[in-house]
């Protein structure tokens, strides 16, 4: 929506730089990105993206180098056949002239003339030229194997957010729709959205600087608790997602409560001269897969979650029941 709003076309690049300059928290971007205006130029767009999103963009070039030195090994390898096929030719001819010369017993004026005729059908071009196609061949798959290196380490830093070194909401996105990939793969899943409490009150205090350190320190926290095997991913602005498999209601609330006490209890110490920046708490909603009809309603009911956990006060974890359990819980009462 936002994006038809300013005229910018639907491509990939386009969807990354503007959800940045909506959920980013570096003035510097924000600052660029306004001043373009309604119906920016692909040009314009393309030269704050180089700035900013600079993993986007060599993931564009490395694919386009890739494609062409594959190309070109492509050529090679056809022009190597056809010298090949010369060559076979020219090792038929000289089997057919050694058959010749067995048979008549003798050298002749007519084999001399056979035997000129046969050499000069494979020169030392030919046979040189195809010395330096198979040496171009290796050149060609070494830069392959560089550039396929490359391009995965690119795609890799595509999926990580740059301040809180997390998964961003692409990587977030993929790994909540692989959920659902089987009938039976949602059973033991659960998601978690969490969100920093007055993180823009904060930000507006001491500044986007601390606010980025704040962000990292939270992503720091949560990755500690949680250990590096469990998905965390930073979803935009000051919010986190965490998927957790092979769980169950009461074990997903117990580690939501967990993060919350330890995020609560760590004093923010700002490192650029030790200040006490005070504690920061964090609001979380919990939603089962297997309460779900998928991804998206998956995170539609999380993220419900969170906004009963903010308006009740903030710090704390509200979990998502379906109203058939709801209706029982109360029967039971």
């Amino acid at each position: 929506m936002r994006m038809r709003e300013l005229g910018i076309a639907s491509l990939p690049r386009n969807y990354e730089l503007v959800y940045r300059f909506l959920n980013s928290s570096n003035a510097t971007l924000i600052r660029e990105f306004a001043a373009l205006g309604r119906r920016p130029t692909q040009l314009q767009l393309d030269a704050i993206g180089r700035k900013f999103l600079p993993h986007h963009h060599h993931v564009s070039a490395t694919e386009q180098s890739l494609e062409g030195v594959f190309d070109e090994m492509l050529k090679m390898i056809r022009m190597f056949k056809q010298d090949q096929t010369k060559l076979a030719k020219y090792s038929n001819l000289l089997g057919e002239t050694s058959a010749r010369m067995s048979a008549k017993g003798a050298v002749s004026l007519d084999f001399l003339d056979d035997l000129n005729k046969v050499l000069s059908s494979a020169t030392v071009d030919t046979m040189e030229k195809s010395k330096v196609i198979i040496q171009q061949m290796v050149e060609r798959a070494s830069e392959l194997a560089r550039l396929k290196s490359e391009l995965e380490e690119y795609k890799r830093l595509s999926s990580i957010d740059p301040v809180t070194r997390l998964s961003n909401r692409r990587a977030f996105d993929k790994r909540l729709a692989a959920i659902y990939d089987g009938p039976q793969t949602a059973t033991a899943h659960a998601l978690l959205v969490a969100d920093i409490d007055h993180f823009k009150a904060f930000n507006d205090t001491y500044g986007h600087q601390v606010g980025d350190r704040v962000l990292s320190a939270t992503a720091a926290m949560m990755t500690k608790t949680l250990g590096s095997e469990t998905f965390l991913a930073r979803t935009g602005g000051e919010e986190f997602a965490v998927i957790l498999d092979n769980t169950s209601v009461e074990e997903a609330r117990t580690t939501a409560e967990r993060l919350r006490v330890v995020i609560e209890s760590t004093p923010l110490i700002d490192h650029n001269g030790g200040v006490d920046r005070g504690r920061i708490t964090i609001s979380l909603g919990l939603c089962m897969a297997a309460d779900a009809t998928g991804p998206d309603n998956l995170y539609n009911r999380a993220d419900a979650m969170l906004y009963d956990a903010k308006k009740a006060g903030r710090n704390q974890v509200k979990t998502y029941t379906p109203k058939l359990k709801r209706m029982l819980g109360l029967l039971r009462r």
